[in-house]
């Protein structure tokens, strides 16, 4: 029996609109000047373009399969996905050099001001709950899109990114896989285990964040940013899930949830050191070309991760929710 995907979610626009009616086949596609207006980050392009890309993955319910090729919706999909790349070369291009984007990475500073740092310091649990419900939308296919770059790889590159992924889906084990070990958080925190069950609440903050991954797994010539931003991803993720850890026992939001960044605090600090001595370094060494595309992951990452952080901390700060739709009410943690 084939496998049922989440529901669709509420469209939030006329190009969301277009995507979910022709996946219901009820209706038509955005035309490419609809496109063309749509704000860049904003809730109603990106949740086009993460309907698209999810038909890669698990799908949704009540949508054939055939869609995933449907020729006309790959045609709206492409000119959003060129707005988007678009706009990201030209607002998160900092660095041409792999060493120069690295380097501000390797450095933790001494008094940090980000969401992990909120969350440990004097975050709440219901903001914990709602990081959780927003990052749930990555969390549970963790290492997924960065298996589209294993077939562009080849070498030392190829073998060490192999490597990782085989940790982050547990080492052969089912209990162990990165995704079931976030959705063990979950249920600790009282949401809904369920894949792709928070899409509705999820901003275009957190939506941008998970498309720009597909973005570049998908698609060959990006490659190398693929590579920048999954090194951003292992190199970043060591101290800032100590940081998370602590804010897990600090609210109390239960045994599963400090496993998932306790574990993550052991094992990406040794993925930090495969993923930039081996896969950069064996990427580079076969493609030296490769080097500007792997800065601009570097920097397009840290770029879309600031902004999310961004939206968080408003909203936090201000004492409202940073959520699109409200978490269950008879949900809530109750330990």
């Amino acid at each position: 029996m084939e496998h049922e995907g989440p529901r669709l979610p509420t469209p939030r626009g006329p190009l969301s609109r277009g995507v979910d009616a022709c996946l219901r086949g009820a209706g038509r596609l955005p035309r490419l000047e609809e496109v063309a207006r749509a704000e860049v980050y904003g809730e109603d392009l990106q949740l086009a373009l993460y309907l698209c890309y999810e038909l890669h993955y698990r799908g949704f319910a009540g949508v054939p399969p055939e869609r995933e090729w449907d020729p006309d919706l790959l045609r709206v999909r492409g000119a959003v996905e060129q707005r988007f790349l678009s706009a990201l070369r030209a607002d998160a291009h900092v660095h041409d050099s792999v060493d120069e984007a690295l380097a501000g990475l390797l450095v933790e500073p001494v008094e940090g001001t980000g969401v992990t740092h909120f969350l440990r310091d004097e975050g709440e649990l219901w903001q914990v709950r709602e990081y959780a419900a927003q990052r749930s939308l990555y969390h549970l296919k963790e290492a997924d899109p960065h298996a589209w770059v294993l077939p562009r790889l080849w070498g030392r590159a190829k073998a060490a990114m192999a490597a990782v992924e085989f940790d982050e889906w547990g080492g052969g084990r089912a209990d162990r896989v990165h995704a079931s070990l976030f959705a063990g958080l979950m249920a600790d925190l009282g949401l809904d285990t369920a894949y792709g069950r928070y899409l509705d609440a999820a901003t275009a903050e957190a939506l941008v964040t998970v498309n720009m991954m597909s973005l570049f797994g998908l698609h060959r010539a990006l490659r190398g940013a693929l590579v920048g931003h999954f090194a951003t991803v292992e190199i970043t993720s060591s101290p800032g899930s100590r940081r998370l850890a602590e804010a897990m026992r600090r609210t109390g939001a239960g045994p599963a949830a400090e496993h998932f960044y306790d574990e993550h605090v052991e094992a990406d600090a040794v993925h930090e050191q495969v993923v930039r001595h081996d896969v950069i370094g064996g990427l580079l060494e076969s493609e030296p070309h490769l080097a500007p595309d792997v800065a601009f992951g570097v920097d397009a990452t840290e770029f879309v991760e600031e902004r999310f952080g961004t939206r968080l901390l408003a909203d936090w700060r201000a004492s409202r929710s940073s959520l699109c739709a409200p978490l269950a009410r008879e949900a809530a943690h109750t330990s």
